[in-house]
């Protein structure tokens, strides 16, 4: 086998992954100090509404050690990082001492802890306030909890 195979097959293989984190949107993929969660919001909605998903909305910031816990376990299970993307459109939202987005979280349930999730139906209603911490076995977060809120919270197929 030629020696340049090797490398070739392995950067071939990432290429799935790094292509399916590209198509996310940015205020999928990060907590933004920056970010205005309302422009967000609403480009969120008409993308679950164009797609037939629903928003997840996660509350965090880069400060929260679980926030990190939590991309890291969804990075490392790739087939559960595919059904929560299929289910939602996720919606990053920072709260954080440089920018709390009082204002865009006023009318939600209060959050006790971070990350902490809202999931909302393509009009905006809100279905679910989440603490995330219900999704933690052992001090760790584990897969069956995440599939059974995707069941319960996803979008559901339309009757015929």
């Amino acid at each position: 086998m030629p020696r340049w195979l090797v490398p070739v097959c392995l950067l071939l293989a990432c290429l799935p992954a790094a292509q399916a984190e590209e198509t996310l949107p940015e205020f999928s993929t990060a907590y933004g100090v920056e970010r205005d969660p309302f422009v967000d919001g609403r480009t969120a909605l008409a993308l679950a509404k164009a797609s037939g998903r629903h928003v997840l909305i996660e509350l965090g910031g880069d400060w929260c050690v679980w926030c990190h816990r939590l991309d890291g376990f969804l990075a490392s299970k790739p087939a559960l990082h595919q059904a929560l993307h299929n289910a939602f459109v996720l919606l990053k939202v920072n709260v954080s001492e440089e920018n709390d987005n009082a204002e865009f979280l006023k009318d939600f349930p209060r959050a006790l802890g971070y990350p902490h999730m809202y999931v909302s139906d393509t009009d905006g209603n809100l279905l679910q306030s989440q603490d995330t911490a219900q999704f933690i076995i052992d001090n760790r977060y584990a897969e069956k909890p995440f599939y059974d809120f995707i069941e319960r919270w996803g979008p559901k197929p339309a009757s015929p």
